[in-house]
């Protein structure tokens, strides 16, 4: 299939996690087939994260088509990945099963009324998916047990759009979770993160080289 594919990130939140100021990014997928978004971010300040001192900047209130959304993924379904599900009614919204069933049951998780507000379609995934041509969902554990990837296949290298796989650039540096693990193993030219204004870029792997490869 021809036809470049386009990562664009949108700044949807702020967040302060001990004193240090976290943006919460988002990022859409221009597709040949149809366009993705990663993540929704927030839409309003919950009292149950009050600690974090969110600033939602929704995606409601951008100069941003919501109708041009076809699909969307959440890496995971915390507060502020999916606290904008609830603008994007009817549209498929691909999650890992094992990161849904949690979401729902398990308290002190999420703020659970924005997992499941009227409209939500969940299109529950089990593993790895093709979801596009060039597209691929993995499963990524470490940050919570159904995280997942998306992985973009735009160029000789992946780009990765990773949610909290690795919440700042050091954790890919030193990987130790099975979901950093895997995204050093797949050698990509870029990882967006949720919480860092660039992507991130390997350096030399040098002493991390057998971690990557634990079977040797």
């Amino acid at each position: 299939m021809n036809g470049s594919i386009k990562i664009t990130p949108l700044l949807v939140g702020d967040l302060t996690a001990e004193g240090y100021p976290m943006p919460v990014y988002v990022h859409l997928i221009e597709h040949p087939e149809a366009t993705i978004l990663v993540d929704s971010g927030f839409t309003e300040i919950h009292p149950a994260a009050a600690s974090l001192d969110p600033q939602p900047h929704p995606l409601n209130e951008h100069a941003f088509d919501l109708d041009s959304v076809d699909i969307v993924v959440n890496t995971h379904l915390h507060f502020d990945h999916c606290g904008g599900n609830h603008l994007f009614p009817g549209i498929p919204i691909y999650v890992q099963r094992q990161e849904l069933d949690d979401a729902r049951t398990e308290d002190g998780y999420t703020i659970r009324e924005w997992v499941d507000p009227p409209g939500t379609h969940y299109v529950p995934v089990d593993g790895e998916l093709e979801l596009l041509p060039r597209v691929r969902l993995l499963p990524a554990p470490g940050h919570t047990r159904g995280s997942q990837i998306v992985v973009v296949e735009s160029g000789e290298r992946p780009t990765i759009i990773a949610g909290d796989t690795a919440v700042w650039f050091g954790e890919l540096d030193n990987p130790v979770t099975e979901g950093q693990l895997l995204i050093r193993a797949l050698q990509p030219e870029h990882v967006w993160i949720t919480h860092e204004h660039t992507p991130w870029a390997a350096a030399p792997l040098h002493e991390n080289t057998d971690k990557l490869h634990p079977e040797r």
